[in-house]
């Protein structure tokens, strides 16, 4: 007698039903710990442009001017070498130059549509998530789904 060796047909796709399996339980789980690091540009952005502003205003008692080129409200310098979130920063006309608001905008081709951020000169932390089971808060900047600060 002569015996083959090799996989039956039935055997090859109990093993591809078994990896489909595995992949939609663990895909979710990867695509949350890959927004979470996203999500952790700009909260990192937000805080270092919150510190920068503040010392800007204690060298020149005003956010004015904080914007103009090279300085820490400036959007391009914001911007620059980040890929997931947009920033703005927005100063009212002076004198009264003693506000700010920074804001992270989740980018559409980077999957993180429906994410902002925002921090002003009393360090008030709000986020909104629009995404499946995210929520936001007007207390805490939100970085785990669930609604976790």
């Amino acid at each position: 007698m002569h015996k083959h060796a090799g996989f039956t047909l039935i055997e090859v796709l109990v093993v591809i039903v078994i990896i489909a399996v595995l992949a939609s339980i663990g895909y979710p789980s990867y695509a949350d710990y890959l927004r979470r690091g996203k999500i952790a540009e700009a909260v990192s952005t937000l805080a270092d442009t919150r510190a920068k502003m503040e010392q800007y205003f204690l060298d020149n008692r005003s956010y004015a001017g904080s914007d103009a080129a090279n300085m820490p409200c400036n959007d391009t310098v914001l911007n620059a070498g980040k890929k997931s979130f947009q920033y703005t920063c927005q100063i009212p006309a002076p004198p009264g130059a003693t506000t700010y608001t920074v804001t992270a905008t989740g980018a559409d081709a980077d999957g993180m549509t429906g994410f902002v951020y925002t921090i002003d000169q009393q360090n008030v932390r709000t986020s909104a998530a629009t995404a499946s089971g995210w929520s936001g808060s007007a207390t805490c900047w939100v970085v785990k789904k669930g609604g976790v600060c």
